[in-house]
């Protein structure tokens, strides 16, 4: 049989079916495109606060400029800025001095202290580990501001506790030789380096404390066991199982010290300041000045926007050489 012809598709009913048709192309369009509308602040704010003041840093650090006198009073001068720093700039040589010895000061015993504490937390305590760690973690999301408020009259010379402790310990007969008799004057350059690298010591040995802790409880629990079998004592289970298995932790806790050491700025800026509500800048012979203190006088104090830019991206490779050697030295050795 024949095969009947369809009925003529009206106007109006092409019409509602192509109507129907680029709505539903509409709605895959937009469905295609919603994932990167919603994820777009995020990328504004980036470009906005993140990568154009990076940008723009390493342009003006080839400038000499001073804000007050706008965008066209930049002068191009090449590389005189950094050739300035490196050469000319003792306020630079010197902070940068002051913020390695801290860096090491501070740094070091944080990782010896932390190790062995993590490795006691997790096999000495049992219900109450969590509050333990707690406790030890809180320095590290307190205000670095009130920290350092409260240190700044922790560190009296007067008045404060710490000379109290110390100069009571030096009554002690077996302890006498090694604690001062009188009260420290702890503003003096000979101490400011040790109190600022006191405070750092303790804001974050409890931060390191947890990663090191949250790597040992990964470890199986079968290494214990059976060293303890064999006979080994904590001590020996610490060195010979926890130490090898912590390798990559190790790495990244370090380095991660390595970073935010030599960017020190809110303990020393505030701890030096006395008093000043505009903050420290060092205190005497500036002892305690670091690096970003010095970055940030330049640029905010001095008006000097291009060099405490070469400053900025100097201590930017000082950080990355000393993080590439870090890497050498604890990184994943390749077969």
């Amino acid at each position: 049989m024949q095969a009947m012809p369809k009925p003529p598709v009206s106007t109006a009913s092409a019409a509602a079916q192509a109507q129907a048709g680029g709505a539903r192309k509409r709605r895959r369009s937009f469905r295609d495109v919603a994932p990167y509308v919603f994820i777009s602040p995020f990328f504004i704010l980036f470009v906005a606060f993140g990568l154009f003041p990076l940008l723009f840093s390493i342009y003006m650090s080839f400038h000499r400029w001073e804000p007050a006198a706008g965008l066209e009073a930049m002068q191009w001068v090449g590389l005189e800025n950094y050739i300035y720093v490196v050469t000319n700039d003792d306020g630079f040589r010197k902070s940068l001095y002051n913020t390695a010895w801290m860096a090491i000061v501070s740094g070091v015993p944080q990782h010896l202290v932390a190790l062995p504490l993590a490795f006691f937390l997790h096999t000495a305590f049992g219900r109450w580990r969590n509050a333990v760690v707690g406790a030890y973690f809180l320095p590290f999301i307190t205000s670095t501001v009130a920290i350092s408020l409260v240190f700044t009259s922790l560190f009296s010379r007067d008045y404060g506790v710490i000379n109290a402790a110390l100069t009571g310990l030096s009554h002690v007969p077996v302890l006498g030789w090694l604690f001062p008799s009188q009260n420290i004057d702890w503003a003096q350059p000979a101490y400011i380096k040790w109190m600022v690298s006191s405070v750092v010591w303790w804001r974050y040995v409890g931060f390191n404390m947890v990663l090191y802790l949250s790597a040992i409880q990964t470890i199986p629990k079968d290494l214990f066991e059976a060293a303890t079998m064999d006979g080994a004592k904590a001590w020996q289970q610490f060195r010979y199982v926890a130490l090898p298995m912590l390798r990559p932790m190790i790495f990244f806790a370090v380095t991660m010290t390595i970073i935010g050491n030599l960017q020190l700025f809110e303990e020393p800026f505030i701890l030096t300041s006395g008093g000043s509500p505009t903050g420290g800048n060092g205190g005497l012979d500036q002892a305690g000045k670091t690096a970003a203190m010095h970055m940030y006088t330049t640029a905010f104090v001095d008006n000097d926007f291009g060099t405490a830019s070469s400053v900025a991206w100097l201590l930017f490779m000082v950080i990355a050489l000393v993080t590439w050697a870090n890497n050498r030295l604890l990184g994943e050795k390749k077969a």
